[in-house]
């Protein structure tokens, strides 16, 4: 299988390292619509990509185009892989949801917490949850009041 991809000029971590501060709200507004589309065509085919972060998004700064790119850690979600679990090391750690973090029981919502991560960066050039390990990863994610536990899991899991 071949995947031929259009020629973008940068990556959305690109730019957000030229624009220190953040985007301007109409191109974040731009580009996570059109993220929010790329993900939701994947998972109406029952792919999930797990490693959504600035680096795997392709864009064109004069059109605020974007492409995901990087399907290397993507699965297809079947009762195979749901029988025997899910590898839990993927995604790069700042867009981990926490079921990656304390579990190989997650799906599709994985790249929609990834998303909201980076719609935070983008909006103010910071990462949401720029977590140095694993275990720095869950506190920074409960410093903002959200404590993962398996209810919450549950409830989040039902989305």
């Amino acid at each position: 299988m071949y995947l031929v991809f259009e020629y973008m000029e940068k990556n959305l971590l690109e730019v957000l390292e030229e624009r220190p501060s953040g985007l301007e709200p109409e191109a974040v507004r731009k580009y996570i619509y059109q993220l929010l589309k790329a993900i939701e065509f994947c998972h109406r085919h029952n792919v999930i990509h797990r490693d959504v972060k600035p680096e795997n998004l392709l864009v064109n700064a004069q059109t605020n185009e974007l492409r995901i790119c990087d399907f290397g850690f993507a699965r297809v979600l079947n009762n195979k892989a749901a029988a025997g679990g899910l590898p839990d090391y993927v995604a790069t750690r700042w867009y981990r949801a926490p079921e990656l973090l304390l579990s190989n029981n997650y799906g599709k919502p994985v790249d929609i917490w990834a998303i909201g991560c980076i719609l935070g960066e983008l909006t103010d050039g910071e990462p949401l949850f720029p977590g140095e390990s694993e275990i720095d990863q869950l506190f920074c994610i409960q410093k903002v009041g959200y404590i993962p536990t398996l209810i919450n899991l549950n409830r989040y899991w039902e989305l």
